[in-house]
């Protein structure tokens, strides 16, 4: 599909007319239709009074919401008048949310709630927002405008010369990257590099249709779930929007989606969560171990996009496999991950269960795919080939770099960190070190930052392991440490309520000093250094009595670590364990 602008893809979805492009949830859970020309009318409506506030080309209009419909009207009425897009994570602190509307200048902030709203009012002062509007209140607010009232203006007679008048160099929006490595930056992405990256995108699985539908619920803030709705309204797939968590899993059930996109944090939780209900039964344990090999010695064949025939497979797909997809609402044919390394463990362990996950890869800074593993083209531990129309190189430390039109214009406002990030010839560096096979399948190792050096000069990657030790369902989170050390460790924060459901129970100090408990996760450590090299072997581990998350900021929205976050938090306990040693 020849995509030109992220236009093309509102003249799409707003082409179909009675036909159902969304849905949505009321407060009651209840699932309502949002029809083409519904979303299309409302799109109009709000491009009209964005146009009448004075909105213009190249102005930037900030969205802070959690998954919804309204959160497609605001993006594409506001790419429709030619201003930019600044999507901001509704959990960052008020100061943050500050920080970042300041730095864009946004005139206008559209966030969904009062809470939201309090938290634009507070210091609006300190910013260029102008006028605040709320998608949705319970109670009056000072200060703002209801989105129901500004999203019914009536229609401009020039909206669709203006639409069209939009071109692939225009700027669509800024993205602020989540930090893992440093102080978030604003990613400039044009018309052209998003649509140039769908173009592929929709080609490469064009074989969704009318007939599939996904739940939208990773957050929209981020350009993985960005893009993926917008894949998805241009080739006719109907998006179900979740944005509330504890909704999730009857939204499956009810929506019964054909596709699932997730980081792999959600991979590993539905994984921890099959294994703990088998593991109250020695039956369903045998039963789920013997299915998984039964899969194992078939995963050739899933590979190949083939469906095993032998009756071991099929007692087992009964049996096991089936229940596993119930969860996701028992009709989910293609399952994504994106945002994080997946992990070759992981990885395996659900193809053996008969659930191939297309693991891809790619960054804000590209709009963001940079490769995806296809049906017939999947490759486990890889993040499948490379897109068609970039150009992709490993450097000679390692680093991959990348070139082509999804490649970002620039940071906004930070022309250093723009000429630090892209070469003169047009090579994005993109801090992630990997490899290029001979058949074009891309596996990233990890991040060029976050690689350890250890005193006797040996560099080692954290995350593969660190991925491997999150295989146990014991750990949530895993850090590793030893950059300029003599040897490994580990940070790990304990998965609590697997741990109470085994009956360890107990105050949470308490629990990760317990002689009995670190006995548990020092046989997860043994497990590991079993595959790993001498000079990566973990020497000694901290269990820590807390909970790493958004909130607390040592994960960012897509559920990476904040490792400089985390080495500042815990500098008491990272020195514990090299103390008289190092």
């Amino acid at each position: 599909m020849k995509l030109t602008t992220l236009n093309d893809v509102l003249l799409i979805a707003g082409s179909k007319g009675e036909a159902t492009v969304a849905m949505r949830q009321d407060a009651g859970g209840a699932w309502h239709s949002i029809a083409s020309s519904e979303m299309m009318g409302y799109v109009r409506g709000l491009a009209a009074w964005l146009r009448a506030q004075g909105v213009a080309k190249g102005d930037r209009v900030a969205l802070i919401a959690e998954n919804r419909w309204e959160w497609a009207v605001t993006d594409f009425a506001t790419m429709a008048v030619g201003a930019v897009g600044v999507p901001l994570f509704p959990t960052l602190t008020a100061d943050q949310t500050a920080a970042q509307l300041k730095d864009s200048g946004a005139k206008i902030c559209v966030v969904s709630t009062v809470d939201l709203a309090k938290k634009v009012l507070v210091s609006q002062k300190n910013t260029s927002v102008e006028i605040v509007v709320v998608m949705e209140a319970k109670e009056p607010l000072a200060g703002v405008v209801m989105f129901a009232d500004v999203s019914s203006t009536a229609p401009n007679a020039d909206f669709d010369t203006l639409l069209k008048s939009i071109g692939p160099d225009d700027l669509a929006t800024i993205i602020y990257t989540s930090g893992t490595t440093g102080d978030a930056k604003g990613v400039m992405l044009t018309h052209g590099n998003v649509a140039s990256n769908l173009s592929m995108t929709t080609d490469l699985y064009g074989f969704f249709a009318a007939k599939d539908s996904c739940v939208s619920f990773l957050p929209l803030s981020h350009v993985t779930a960005r893009h993926i709705d917008y894949l998805f309204y241009a080739l006719d797939v109907t998006v179900a929007y979740c944005g509330k968590v504890e909704r999730l899993l009857p939204a499956f059930q009810a929506v019964k989606p054909t596709i699932f996109v997730a980081v792999p944090r959600l991979y590993e939780r539905i994984r921890h969560s099959v294994e703990q209900k088998s593991a109250a039964s020695p039956v369903k344990k045998k039963i789920l171990a013997w299915a998984i090999g039964v899969g194992r010695k078939h995963q050739k064949t899933l590979l190949a996009g083939k469906t095993p025939s032998s009756l071991a497979w099929k007692l087992a797909n009964k049996l096991v496999y089936s229940k596993v997809k119930a969860a996701f609402g028992g009709r989910v044919e293609t399952f994504i991950a994106g945002g994080a390394p997946l992990g070759l463990d992981l990885a395996n362990w659900f193809a053996d269960a008969a659930i191939l996950i297309r693991e891809g890869y790619g960054l804000t800074e590209t709009s963001p795919v940079i490769s995806v593993n296809l049906p017939g083209r999947h490759k486990i531990g890889t993040t499948g080939p490379t897109m068609p129309n970039l150009e992709c190189r490993i450097a000679d430390d390692g680093e991959l770099e990348v070139r082509g039109p999804s490649v970002f214009k620039g940071y906004w406002q930070k022309p250093e960190a723009t000429a630090e990030a892209i070469n003169p010839e047009g090579w994005f560096h993109t801090g992630d070190v990997g490899n290029i096979d001979a058949e074009g399948f891309l596996t990233i190792t990890d991040r060029k930052r976050e690689l350890i050096k250890t005193t006797n000069g040996k560099f080692i990657a954290p995350q593969p392991i660190e991925n491997r030790l999150k295989v146990s369902s014991l750990i949530g989170y895993a850090a590793l440490q030893g950059d300029g050390r003599k040897f490994i460790s580990v940070l790990m924060t304990p998965n609590f309520a697997t741990l109470e459901a085994q009956g360890i129970k107990g105050e949470r100090e308490a629990l990760v000093k317990d002689a009995a408990v670190l006995s548990l996760y020092q046989a997860d450590i043994e497990r590991v250094n079993e595959t790993l090299a001498p000079f990566e072997k973990i020497k000694k581990f901290r269990l820590l009595p807390v909970e790493w998350g958004i909130d607390t900021g040592e994960v960012t929205p897509s559920m990476k670590l904040k490792r400089r976050i985390v080495a500042q938090k815990h500098a008491a306990d990272i020195a514990s364990m090299y103390g008289g040693e190092d």
